[in-house]
């Protein structure tokens, strides 16, 4: 180490989980790395990353990326080979491992893991950290006064809910520069899981039940993260759509479902935005764990995608479970590196012994290394920390909140209004703020899915800084009583481990004379009703999906006192996945789903109440009548019930909408849903062509015909022929939003069809086909308000697309049909 560089590593005694599936604060402060020396040759200057005062072949910057990696490979031991194909482990890790050996801790504190350096190459370490909110890492460290907090945005389902890839492009740029000013070279996220079930415990950090919107939103925000010179990891690839059991479940699926929804928005991901690297799932799907499976990570991820990244593995994926490391249990290196997964995560030196083994004795060929190799340092060499960027620790933290802020209210669905009960603008009457999450505000989930931010905006702070006049006796009842009841649940959570899972609060129990007395005094009432849930396990039915019984008779009581004398009462629900609403939405005058609206909240909340924004967000995601409405619920979280091994996804591509409205089955709220405080004209739709060719453009006409400015998603859906194989009745093919339109202003839009829009994977052709016959395309503000239809054909059979079989069936079993 020269004496220009100085590099303090301290461990903090205190190692606590951070997330992706594991992450870790520990303290660590440290001087940045000053820049290396010099050689010059011929007059040209190139730094010598090796400081061997000569210029390798590595450091010559007139050669190609490619040969000056080719030539340190060929001077690489397989010892360092090895280092570098495994991670350099997660201290803190053994408090849910046990004990594995060395784990160095990296540049920044909290990160969740990194990859080795190699000084006699130059070749640094880089950091990878979480999550999928914005930057996880330690927020404080030892022995240093400064902070480093970071920006927690809103979870995946806000975000989605916005349908609007320009701003979440501005929410990607933002999270980016936060990931290069903390010194982090790849942000572990986006999660883009289908929603294939309500009940799963990561949906909050997930975008959709529908692969377009989850795999164009991801893109954007893979596109507005890497604008800022870092990389991203998408994630989980692929069918992680429960945490139960996680690191050992069988997904038993069929291969029309891989494609048409569990692959398909990991597609359109790679396709648009060619994230940096791509991390494979926990989950086994027919049998094979997805880390070991050369189908998906090079025969679908890079021959058919063309995808030119790495792919890492989940933290400790490949191992049948967390509590099999404890007895010696690792992952099958083997068929890890033969599948194509790169980098091993977080990396234990049980993993480097066994592949050093097998390179050793040529059971894994230098091949296959060399090229898992190769791409890592292709990678490494992207990094802000090989280019040797001074970052700054010193993030423009005000500017994201303004941009989080932003983000979190135009995410936020209006569900329903009543007679304009909102926007509620009156600043000088009475406002009565009822439930305990109003008061202890839920900013995101919790597991990597969490961001340290400094503060969160509370809707008690969001209301009282937009200038509300709050009723003072509720609000010094329910302030004490949520802090205590927030600091239970987090204390009674450490006492239950690093993976427990979040517990509702118990609502204040308030008697009828209390609730008439409100009434009498108070103008509206606003009651949030709040839901948590987080890595490493899956929501209940009871009590989480379900109102509890106090959140009903809390309701009641509210609804009874203020209607009865003329008042009106709205439902605020801060809640990242999809709870019942059918019961009780009769009961109140307007609904607004806030989300978990990110560390503004509050602030966010109260621009879309006053009115200073119009809500704008629609569903991207099926709200049912009963949980056992969906498909799905039959086959989870899977068998055996007490402690399920394999699930059966049995109602193949009937998920969400598709097999509501396919099936007729009434939900509470559709997919596609969104009420604004405006209202909107469609008009005029056009398609350039009758017989499809090589693409379709259609346009429509939207006008705002209401009295306030708005904005409007609109959704195109399309149904195609039936006679080869069952589809659903309609499919989201295409959306787009307006800008935001003064009253009788009107905007074109226009929208495209592409071959691969039309068709259905046919098994038995192994190909992406369109039928020969008509096609019917349907425009409209949700998948059931249709406005606008039309029709073109198919003159004759298209194969979009021929493939090679993937996945394998382990179990006999039928798709669903209708």
């Amino acid at each position: 180490m020269n004496k220009n560089e100085t590099t303090l590593l301290m461990l903090s005694k205190k190692a606590k989980f951070a997330g992706l599936f594991l992450a870790l604060l520990a303290a660590s402060p440290f001087v940045k790395a000053q820049n290396s020396p010099t050689v010059t040759v011929g007059g040209k200057v190139f730094k010598d990353l090796n400081k061997n005062g000569k210029l390798d072949v590595w450091e010559d910057t007139r050669l190609s990326v490619d040969k000056r990696i080719d030539a340190i490979i060929s001077q690489m031991t397989n010892e360092e080979k090895v280092n570098l194909l495994i991670g350099t482990g997660m201290p803190g890790i053994e408090v849910l491992t046990g004990p594995v050996g060395d784990s160095k801790q990296g540049l920044v504190p909290g990160a969740a893991g990194g990859t080795a350096s190699f000084d006699r190459f130059g070749i640094p370490a880089t950091v990878v950290a979480d999550g999928p909110a914005g930057l996880r890492i330690s927020p404080t460290r030892k022995n240093d006064s400064k902070t480093y907090y970071a920006t927690a945005f809103p979870v995946g389902t806000a975000l989605a809910s916005t349908w609007n890839k320009t701003l979440l492009e501005q929410v990607g740029k933002a999270m980016g520069n936060e990931v290069k000013e903390y010194g982090v070279d790849v942000l572990l996220a986006p999660a883009l899981n289908i929603q294939r079930n309500p009940l799963n415990g990561r949906n909050f950090e997930y975008y959709s039940e529908d692969p377009l919107i989850s795999g164009k939103t991801a893109a954007a925000i893979v596109n507005g993260i890497q604008s800022q010179g870092v990389g991203t990891s998408v994630k989980h690839f692929a069918a992680n759509n429960e945490e139960t059991n996680r690191l050992t479940i069988n997904a038993h699926v069929s291969e029309r479902a891989m494609r048409e929804l569990y692959l398909r928005n990991f597609e359109i991901t790679v396709k648009e935005s060619q994230p940096w690297t791509v991390m494979s799932s926990y989950n086994k799907i027919n049998g094979v764990y997805t880390s070991d499976s050369k189908d998906l990570l090079t025969q679908v991820l890079r021959n058919e995608w063309g995808f030119k990244g790495i792919v890492m593995t989940d933290w400790f994926g490949g191992f049948p479970g967390f509590e099999s490391i404890r007895s010696g249990g690792i992952s099958d290196v083997v068929k890890q590196m033969n599948a194509g997964n790169d980098l091993l995560m977080p990396g234990i030196p049980a993993q480097k012994k066994v592949l050093l083994e097998a390179l050793n004795s040529g059971k894994v060929s230098q091949d296959v290394i060399n090229l898992n190799v190769k791409r890592i340092l292709e990678y490494v060499f992207r990094t802000p920390t090989f280019a040797q960027y001074k970052y700054s620790d010193k993030p423009n933290l005000d500017e994201h909140a303004a941009v989080t802020r932003n983000a979190a209210t135009e995410g936020m669905v209006l569900l329903k209004n009543e007679n304009n009960t909102l926007p509620f603008a009156d600043k000088h009457k009475e406002v009565s703020l009822f439930g305990v999450t109003s008061y202890a505000w839920i900013t995101g989930g919790t597991g990597s899915g969490s961001v340290n931010n400094k503060h969160t905006v509370s809707l008690l702070e969001g209301l009282n800084a937009a200038g509300y006049q709050l009723d003072k006796e509720l609000v010094d009842l329910y302030k004490p009583f949520a802090e205590k009841e927030q600091a239970s649940e987090k204390e009674n959570r450490k006492k239950r481990g690093i993976l427990a899972l979040p517990e509702r609060l118990p609502e204040m129990k308030l008697d009828d004379a209390f609730y008439a007395k409100k009434a009498e005094t108070s103008e509206i009432a606003f009651v949030t009703l709040g839901r948590n849930s987080g890595e490493g396990g899956d929501r209940r039915v009871e009590n989480d999906f379900n109102m509890a019984a106090e959140e009903i008779n809390m309701l009641d009581k509210i609804t009874k006192a203020f209607h009865s004398k003329g008042k009106k009462v709205v439902v605020i629900l801060n809640i990242g996945g999809v709870i019942e609403t059918a019961s009780w939405k009769d009961k109140v005058d307007a609904i607004l789903l806030a989300w978990q609206p990110g560390q503004e909240g509050g602030h966010s909340v109260a621009d879309v109440i006053s009115g200073k924004i119009n809500p704008s967000g629609k569903l991207t995601m099926t709200f049912p009548v009963n949980y056992t409405d969906h498909a799905s619920a039959k086959n989870f979280p899977g068998i055996p019930v007490e402690n399920p091994k394999e699930v059966t996804y049995q109602e193949g591509v009937y998920v969400g909408y598709r097999y509501f409205n396919t099936f007729g089955v009434k939900p509470s709220y559709e997919f596609g849903y969104g009420k604004s405080y405006t209202d909107f004209e469609y008009s005029n739709i056009k398609i350039s062509s009758k017989s499809f060719n090589s693409n379709i453009d259609v346009t429509i006409d939207v006008k705002n015909t209401g009295k306030v400015a708005g904005k409007e998603i609109v959704e195109l859906y399309l149904s195609a022929p039936k006679q080869s194989i069952d589809k659903p009745k309609s499919e989201l093919k295409a959306y787009a939003k307006t800008k935001d339109l003064k009253p009788g202003e009107s905007q074109t839009l226009t929208m495209t069809l592409n071959p691969k829009d039309l068709a259905s994977f046919e098994t038995g052709k192994s190909a992406w086909v369109a039928e020969a016959g008509n096609y019917k395309i349907s425009v409209g503000a949700s998948s059931l308000d249709i406005r606008l239809t039309s029709e073109f054909s198919v003159p004759k059979e298209l194969m979009v697309e021929k493939v090679q079989h993937i996945l394998p069936a382990d179990e006999k079993f039928e798709d669903l049909k209708p």
